[in-house]
């Protein structure tokens, strides 16, 4: 259904001309939804609705691909990513950083209908990190202690990444998605299994499977935040960033967004900023938000939109 956004041979030439601009296959994806998507009512509201979509990102010479045609917040992207990358799963810890995207799906009506009786504002219950780093432990709430509890996948794929032995192994995968405590999350995951691979002896590529996507609001922050997450993995394993890689399955614009979908397909991409670590760690829980920085970002207004919870 998808078809121009499929079609990425046009996109793997690094040497094709600018109007080749690797945004296009994100607005190509949304331009297809409105005109080949099927409108249909799910879970919290209508969607214009396509199963299957990739596009792949470069990250040579420190690129990054963080959307241009709307501004996008990649401090608070980076400020989510971090908080993930700890395990960590109290909202409170983003709120006091100014980051409200868990907000409204922490409320206490939002928590009834997730039968979750967590504090309100508080705990995101075993979601991304929590599985990320302690995989499977009983979880106990937001304020625990899981220390050497469950599996760190994370840790052990930076371990294996690091080891010349099993760099090039096909098994750097980790999963978000545990059917054993996807009731105690306030939402099931979205982004769901994402893997590493090196290629070239030193060059690090990540691929994202997504199982549901909300193009207008949720991609360009999955896309800038697991771009980042390559950068930080290749820093702490000595390689090379190459290519994020972006799988989505359930394609969708919700209806209360289609307006300003056609307004950002009005506009055309600026060339992608770059991406900068300023301090390299030796352990991924020691980053900071003041350990990185971005430059020539040009980008076009923000255009808002209300998070669909």
């Amino acid at each position: 259904m998808l078809k121009n956004v499929t079609n990425i041979n046009k996109y793997l030439n690094r040497d094709t001309a600018s109007d080749k601009h690797e945004e296009y296959q994100y607005l190509n994806l949304i331009q297809d939804l409105l005109n080949e998507g099927k409108l249909e009512k799910g879970r919290n509201g209508n969607t214009i609705r396509g199963i299957g979509a990739a596009m792949h990102f470069s990250l040579e010479n420190g690129k990054i691909p963080i959307l241009t045609t709307k501004k996008t917040a990649w401090k608070t992207c980076l400020k989510e990513l971090l908080f993930f990358c700890k395990g960590q799963t109290d909202n409170k810890i983003l709120t006091d950083q100014n980051v409200h995207i868990w907000d409204g799906n922490t409320t206490s009506e939002f928590l009834k209908t997730r039968n979750l009786d967590y504090e309100p504002g508080r705990s995101l219950g075993p979601l991304y990190g929590f599985q990320a780093r302690f995989w499977n432990a009983k979880y106990t709430g937001c304020e625990s202690d899981y220390t050497n509890q469950g599996i760190d996948q994370l840790q052990t794929v930076i371990n294996n990444l690091k080891n010349p032995e099993t760099r090039t192994s096909r098994r750097h995968v980790i999963s978000a998605w545990n059917p054993e405590q996807l009731d105690m999350g306030v939402l099931p995951p979205c982004h769901i299994l994402y893997q590493f691979f090196v290629t070239d002896d030193n060059k690090l590529s990540c691929a994202l499977y997504q199982r549901a996507n909300d193009e207008f609001l949720g991609v360009p922050f999955n896309i800038a935040s697991y771009s980042m997450l390559t950068y930080i993995v290749a820093s702490l394993c000595d390689l090379e960033p190459y290519e994020f890689i972006h799988y989505g399955g359930d394609c969708h614009i919700y209806e209360e967004h289609i307006e300003q979908v056609k307004e950002q397909l009005s506009r055309k991409p600026y060339p992608f900023p770059t991406f900068h670590i300023l301090n390299k760690k030796d352990n991924i829980n020691d980053y900071s938000i003041e350990d990185f920085k971005i430059t020539d970002y040009q980008h076009h207004p923000q255009i808002k939109g209300n998070m669909v919870a």
